[in-house]
């Protein structure tokens, strides 16, 4: 089973999808500045990506 978890803020968003049977995280991140004219990805592997 995968799962998706999200903890949504006033302008963020952070968010983690887990292999329930493995116990592993396969994806996390962090969505900052939701709503303004850019936003700031953060991913697991370290890389920003604006938009």
């Amino acid at each position: 089973m995968t799962i998706l978890t999200l903890n949504c803020g006033s302008s963020s968003v952070k968010y983690q999808v887990y292999n329930w049977e493995k116990k592993e995280v396969l994806a996390s991140g962090l969505v900052e500045r939701v709503g303004h004219d850019s936003a700031i990805e953060h991913n697991r592997t370290g890389e920003e990506t604006f938009t």
